[in-house]
């Protein structure tokens, strides 16, 4: 699994023009699932999002995570961050899971992010969304399990 970490003050999502998730300080989470991927990685990937020591401390150090500042996470699944590009111009999405097993990881990982506390947003799997994000910093951190 992939997470593209975006530390956000704040970030929504709207599908057909309805905002369906947002929130405001924490991280805004592309999500991607690749093929082989399980339920180990879900649980792992989750666990280190809400540990990442990525916010500001007071005196400008990242020495705070999403949990100690209170922060919540936007959770958007994104095929395209296991896209093939090395031949021709057409990307390929052969390395990534089919959209069932990937659909069931999506939801592990915010029932496991959840669980340790961090108020989980969601996009909707498999649709045309249009992100806002209001980064942090910036700060963008690619996490991969």
């Amino acid at each position: 699994m992939r997470a593209v970490l975006q530390r956000v003050t704040a970030a929504a999502v709207r599908v057909e023009g309805t905002v369906v998730g947002a929130i405001d300080l924490g991280w805004a989470i592309l999500l991607g699932v690749r093929g082989g991927d399980t339920s180990k990685e879900a649980v792992r990937l989750a666990e280190r999002v809400a540990q990442l020591r990525g916010f500001d401390d007071g005196s400008g150090r990242m020495n705070r995570s999403l949990l100690d500042v209170g922060g919540s996470a936007l959770v958007i699944s994104q095929i395209t961050l296991y896209a093939d590009l090395d031949r021709g111009r057409r990307p390929s999405f052969a390395p990534a899971a089919p959209p069932d097993q990937a659909r069931t990881l999506v939801d592990e990982f915010c029932a496991r992010l959840e669980s340790l506390g961090a108020p989980v947003r969601r996009g909707v799997f498999g649709a045309d969304m249009q992100v806002e994000i209001s980064n942090d910093g910036p700060v963008t951190f690619i996490l991969d399990e």
